[in-house]
């Protein structure tokens, strides 16, 4: 019996453009200005640039030089938690101020509230921050749904490709893995999630269903569908 969802974020609560349209622009946008403003007064912006420098062999001191390196990384949808960390700085600064609203689903939205009320435990697994998660779902525009998760895991645990990240979490969790159902677009993702033992379901919203023998759902409801016939 499923007890336990672990979902994703991009394309499967929320629409990848949101993502690629409006949280990525904002940063590349924002991020020089944050950047040149707090690197010498906040401890966590020098401690991610040092990070930066590290994984690019840039200068530490060259400013200029890592705001580049973090652009390019930005235009190449880079997964290095510095990266991602910087982002999730800027986009809180968005998301307080009132320029940015998190984007989810309204059949997500729906079920993650019903999911929640039947007592399933509700958990995020993203590449993005999990500053970041808690921000789209703490200020979305379906409102606050930070209070239906009991938790979330980002790329510290480790790529959301491989086998061993969703053994990670497992562990975290104290569950054995046939009770958990990981949501996802990505068949990549599944495919390491199925190899450490969860139970899947692949969100596909938009274009031609695949030949797969993998459970596809379109939406939310159709997830619950799945999960009433386990």
């Amino acid at each position: 019996m499923i007890r336990v969802i672990l979902t994703d974020i991009e394309g499967t609560t929320s629409s990848i453009s949101f993502v690629h349209d409006v949280l990525f622009p904002y940063a590349s946008e924002h991020l020089p200005e944050f950047i040149r403003a707090n690197h010498h007064t906040l401890p966590a912006v020098a401690e991610q640039l040092a990070r930066v420098a590290e994984i690019s062999g840039t200068d530490r001191n060259d400013i200029d030089g890592l705001i580049n390196v973090l652009q390019e990384w930005i235009a190449e949808d880079r997964k290095e938690g510095a990266l991602k960390a910087l982002q999730g700085m800027v986009w809180e600064q968005g998301y307080h101020g009132g320029e940015l609203k998190g984007h989810i689903y309204p059949d997500a939205a729906d079920y993650l509230k019903r999911w929640h009320d039947r007592g399933l435990r509700l958990f995020v697994y993203s590449s993005g921050s999990v500053k970041a998660q808690k921000l789209i779902f703490g200020h979305s525009n379906e409102g606050d749904f930070t209070v239906f998760f009991s938790g979330y895991f980002d790329t510290a645990v480790g790529g959301k490709k491989e086998s061993q990240s969703y053994r990670n979490i497992l562990a975290e969790l104290g569950v054995d893995a046939g009770t958990v159902l990981f949501l996802s677009d990505v068949e990549e993702e599944l495919r390491a999630a199925e190899e450490a033992g969860l139970k899947t379901a692949w969100l596909v919203r938009e274009g031609e269903l695949p030949d797969t023998a993998r459970v596809v759902a379109r939406d939310f409801s159709e997830v619950d569908a799945l999960l009433r016939k386990r």
